[in-house]
């Protein structure tokens, strides 16, 4: 289950035009919904992270799925920067609220003021620092596995990935120390104080994402479709006006059509050109796509290839 086996991408039906086909979509649910179900047997005290984007939106969705609306087994868990599009801070809380799920949210500003989280200066950007708040809400709720949408296309870092990724009492992630899953059989055994990181839609890619929304027409924040935004060009990519992220001198303020591949930190998180209004033309550009979703939208990913290792290392999801 845990090899994919790429489909045929074109399938066309008699006498009409060619259109993509989303058949393999069943056996990627499949899987995503059994890991779901594994977590919740096997863990005492689990959560699912939730930040109101596409892939954790996503990952509820097979939740539904696979324990039935308004009836899942763990809290969702958000870790807020403070420096998060408010579209999407507001969608999560409207899901949530409309599951009835228990959303516990914990804030890097809070982190700050317990002199746990200290800034280089005042505009750094929070997303690296959220590994301490994220820590911190482990030992808080004694948490011993967090499930996470993280994709295996995404990045170098988050390939090197198991489905059921250890981590020792610190937090930490060893890479070439993780335990095999052959034949879909996880070693969910933890010492004390340790814990696991879960990633039921490992196997996924951004197109499959984006068609499962489409075939499951799952509502998203309204940024991940086009929308007009200020934005500057820097170092390659379209950088969002906001007080934030002011211009720099000598950088030309220009209106564009733009979406969101993926949102996160405002401080380093970029848009996309697109005129992308609805999931089925995303799935259009995202076939044309040649540059990741990560490389093409996110500033604190360009400093190295080894810079979300590290980040993963110490304790980021």
């Amino acid at each position: 289950m845990n090899a994919r086996t790429e489909p045929e991408l074109l399938s066309p039906p008699m006498h009409s035009p060619a259109r993509l086909s989303n058949t393999h979509l069943d056996a990627l649910e499949e899987e995503a919904i059994f890991v779901l179900r594994e977590v919740a047997a096997a863990f005492e005290r689990p959560t699912l992270l939730f930040s109101g984007g596409k892939d954790s939106l996503v990952l509820l969705k097979c939740a539904e799925k696979a324990f039935g609306a308004g009836r899942l087994p763990y809290p969702l868990l958000m870790i807020d920067t403070g420096h998060n599009f408010p579209e999407v801070t507001q969608f999560r809380d409207q899901r949530a609220k409309e599951l009835g799920a228990e959303l516990i949210v914990r804030s890097v500003e809070d982190s700050m003021k317990r002199g746990t989280v200290r800034l280089a200066h005042p505009l750094e950007s929070r997303n690296v620092h959220q590994s301490v708040t994220l820590l911190e809400a482990i030992e808080e709720f004694r948490f011993d596995a967090l499930i996470g949408g993280a994709r295996r296309d995404e990045e170098k870092a988050r390939a090197k990935e198991r489905i059921f990724s250890h981590r020792d009492s610190f937090g930490q992630w060893q890479p070439k120390d993780q335990r095999p899953e052959l034949w879909t059989l996880f070693n969910t055994r933890l010492a004390p104080g340790e814990h696991f990181r879960v990633f039921p839609i490992s196997n996924w890619t951004e197109l499959d994402v984006w068609q499962y929304i489409e075939r499951e027409n799952i509502a998203l924040p309204s940024i991940y479709y086009t929308h007009k935004r200020q934005v500057v060009e820097r170092r390659g990519l379209l950088v969002p006006v906001t007080e934030l992220t002011p211009p720099k001198d000598g950088e030309q303020v220009e209106v564009r059509d733009v979406r969101f591949r993926t949102v996160g930190d405002i401080t380093c998180t970029c848009p996309v050109e697109s005129l992308a209004a609805d999931a089925g033309d995303v799935v259009i550009e995202t076939l044309a796509a040649d540059v990741s979703e990560r490389g093409a939208t996110r500033m604190d990913d360009k400093t190295s290839d080894a810079s979300m290792e590290k980040r993963k290392k110490d304790g980021y999801f």
